[in-house]
């Protein structure tokens, strides 16, 4: 049973709305809008929001989404088709309604959908009823059965036998074929319309076939036989040198002789000379060069038919053809554009993108055009591209922005410290990162007390305990009216995170420090008990941004180690709302030039912002992402 389905467009209008056993689709529809539509994440039809599995279909000819809502704990076959003969018959029977593409004129009109719907509904429900079983078939049934006895029993000998009979008649076919014996033989069969053969009894299906084959052949193939025989020259070929060398005292007589390379012209080979006029104006086969060329086949047949003179067509058909092919009249589909993208996947994937976000951000650009009509004066190349910009720019920029200076002073003002935990495996620059992070945080003159929670890692302490040196070095209290900025807060090593981090956060509430940034220790998102560890440090002390630290030079492990570790803060988490990763800390920026899918892959499989980018290994090499600067050196070739 369906709980709703609801057209609108994508202005925002509903055009008309079936409701079930769901009182509203607001809620589930407006989630739906959120993170799916604005989030460019349309690479699969499918949205679960609470207990509700919503599919979705986009009509972007028309600039329709098409969305049906039912409990996800329900099996629905049929919904698929229920979808696309909705989507037809709505688009159908109110196409000019919607091709005035005025919001008045959406608003005036009167869809009246109800009964169609109820109709469609009830043939999709009737076409997805459980067959009955088929009962299975017996031995008698079979066609082994039929056979008798004496037909299965082999006995010594016998095959060779049959081999040697139809190796004769094989023979005597291929003798008589060519004679005139044969033409007679076949005649009193042709003659009374049998197949060859059936005069002597009956033949079985697989005899009956070759032997009409073998007609067919005799009387068609005679001609091409023939012609296809290659004709044996009558003279006889020469054997040795055309021309002898003639070596006098280790020099040459005749240099020509012995001059056996390609004429040429100017110093440049005739054979080739056609090549490299063809590299230049750009025909030949090394004119594709290896760049990001995502030309689609339109475009090449449209290159390639463009060479080829046309007799028939005079000048003005020519100029008629090139205004239609200039004038935007084709709506795109998948075949056009599947050369496109697959060039575009490969090229993601080289730019460190993890091979799955590349495929879904295919298929949802795909799904984003597919129907759209082409603009004036534009290639299926130069459309798919800018909508893959457009949808990597919008991943980037997560429905939720971070804005720590913004927060701590929310927090300052009732009267508590901000806190943040640090999370992420072994490596990526945690503690390093969390000491750029207070060098920013004192330059905007908030306190920090650093809290060492990584009490397994050896030298882990005396690491925060060397930046927390250096910090207050550059910023002493003398010059911040005798007040520490920056202070350690440890208890060894081998000792329970959670409780260092309550007692840390308990000091920073009593001495008044704005921000307590948490540092946990490195683990994998396999070990089991370490992540149970780091649950319960989250749980228990409720901080305000829970970062995970990741490397940008990782590619499909990125989303291996996200997903894992929001999935085991999940499960191990003792809240019936579980805390999960609110924000991304990517580093080592630095080292990976162009190659910076891994912000792709981490924003996209988390739909979580990147807060901060390292970019050096000095304090100040901390950087806020730009959107548009990361896509464009993602597009690069």
């Amino acid at each position: 049973m369906l709980d709703f389905f609801t057209i609108f467009s994508k202005g925002g209008l509903v055009l008309w709305c079936f409701q079930g056993v769901s009182d509203s689709c607001t809620g589930p529809v407006n989630a739906l809008i959120r993170s799916v539509l604005l989030q460019e994440r349309g690479g699969n039809n499918s949205f679960t929001h609470e207990a509700l599995t919503l599919k979705y279909k986009l009509d972007n000819q028309f600039e329709l989404v098409f969305v049906v809502g039912f409990q996800k704990i329900l099996t629905l076959t049929y919904v698929d088709k229920l979808i696309d003969d909705v989507h037809r018959l709505f688009r159908d029977k109110y196409r000019t309604e919607i091709q005035q593409q005025s919001a008045l004129s959406l608003l005036n009109g009167t869809f009246d959908f109800q009964n169609d719907f109820l109709q469609l509904l009830r043939e999709a429900e009737e076409s997805s009823k459980i067959r009955a079983p088929t009962t299975m078939k017996k031995f008698e049934d079979s066609e082994k059965a039929k056979k008798p006895v004496r037909s299965m029993i082999e006995t010594r000998g016998e095959k060779a036998k049959e081999k040697a009979k139809n190796s004769k008649k094989k023979g005597a076919k291929k003798e008589g074929s060519d004679g005139p014996l044969a033409t007679s033989k076949t005649a009193p069969a042709e003659k009374s319309g049998l197949p060859l053969g059936t005069e002597n009894g009956e033949l079985s299906k697989e005899e009956l076939i070759r032997r009409k084959r073998e007609e067919f052949i005799q009387k068609h193939g005679k001609g091409l036989d023939k012609s296809s025989k290659p004709t044996k020259s009558d003279a006889p070929k020469e054997k040795g040198k055309k021309a002898p060398r003639v070596w006098e005292l280790g020099g040459c007589a005749n240099k020509e002789v012995l001059d056996y390379s390609t004429p040429t012209t100017n110093g440049t080979p005739e054979a080739s000379l056609s090549e490299d006029i063809n590299l230049i104006r750009g025909t030949g086969p090394g004119s594709q060069l290896q760049d990001l060329d995502c030309s689609s086949s339109d475009d090449e047949g449209a290159t390639q038919n463009s060479t080829k003179p046309s007799a028939t067509k005079g000048t003005l058909g020519g100029m008629f053809g090139m205004l239609k092919g200039l004038v935007g009249s084709k709506s795109l589909s998948r075949e056009d554009m599947e050369s496109v993208l697959d060039k575009m996947r490969d090229h993601l994937i080289a730019k460190n993108v993890a091979a799955d976000i590349a495929l879904q951000l295919c298929e949802s650009v795909a799904n984003k055009l597919e129907g759209k009509v082409m603009g004036t004066f534009s290639t299926v190349t130069s459309t798919v591209k800018q909508a893959l910009q457009e949808s990597l720019v919008q991943i980037l920029q997560p429905q939720r922005r971070v804005d720590m200076l913004r927060d701590i002073m929310d927090a300052q003002r009732r009267q508590r410290p901000y806190v943040v935990t640090f999370c992420g495996v072994n490596g990526v620059g945690k503690s390093t990162n969390l000491a750029k992070i207070s060098f920013w945080l004192l330059e905007n003159g908030f306190s920090v007390l650093i809290a060492a929670c990584d009490t397994f890692r050896a030298g882990a302490v005396e690491q925060l305990r060397t930046h927390t040196r250096r910090l207050t070095a550059l910023h002493p209290p003398e010059n911040h009216g005798g007040r520490t900025m920056v202070q350690l807060f440890e208890k060894g090593y081998g000792k329970d995170a959670a409780g260092i981090a309550m007692e840390a956060i308990a000091f920073a509430r009593n001495q008044g420090f704005d921000v307590v940034l948490v540092d946990t220790a490195g683990r994998m998102q396999d070990n089991a008990p370490l992540m149970t560890a780091l649950a319960k440090l989250i749980t228990v002390n409720t901080p305000d941004l829970v970062l995970f630290v990741g490397e940008a030079l990782v590619g499909n492990e990125a989303v291996d180690q996200l997903v894992k570790f929001n999935r085991a803060l999940a499960d191990h988490s003792m809240a019936q709302t579980p805390r999960l990763i609110d924000g991304i800390v990517l580093t080592k920026f630095d080292t990976i030039d162009d190659k910076v899918g891994a912000a792709i892959s981490m924003t996209y499989i988390t739909s979580k912002p990147i807060v901060f980018v390292g970019t050096g290994q000095t304090y100040c090499d901390l950087r806020s992402l730009n959107a548009k600067a990361v896509v464009a050196a993602l597009m690069k070739a």
